[in-house]
């Protein structure tokens, strides 16, 4: 059985999605983009600014489905500019899978991605 997850502490879905399903023990995130929840506008500061309230973002939808960041498994990163990654790699841990990153970058044509 699936369950849609909805929060009001990330931003709506943009489309015809949902934040997350459920199903079973498992929770799929949909990709987050830096939109801060309470304004509803994209958050300026560049790059780390950016990513880490990406990542509030997914952590909100996580606690929604009474999960936890602690039981995340995988977490991929889109960047737009390589130039971007040393700077959004040093993010300080807003999810515990901070520090076991592995690159794995695809530098065919923007945006580029990075599993953690």
């Amino acid at each position: 059985m699936k369950k849609i997850i909805d929060t009001e502490n990330a931003p709506a879905a943009i489309g015809p999605y949902s934040q997350a399903v459920q199903a079973g023990s498992l929770v799929f995130v949909s990709g987050q983009i830096p939109i801060n929840p309470k304004t509803g506008e994209l958050v300026s500061g560049g790059i780390a600014t950016q990513t880490r309230q990406a990542l509030l973002n997914v952590k909100a939808i996580v606690e929604a489905a009474h999960s936890s960041i602690d039981h995340i498994l995988k977490c991929t990163v889109l960047l737009s500019d390589m130039q971007d990654f040393a700077e959004m790699n040093r993010i300080p841990g807003v999810l515990p899978v901070q520090a076991s990153r592995t690159g794995n970058i695809q530098r065919q044509g923007p945006p580029q991605k990075r599993s953690c």
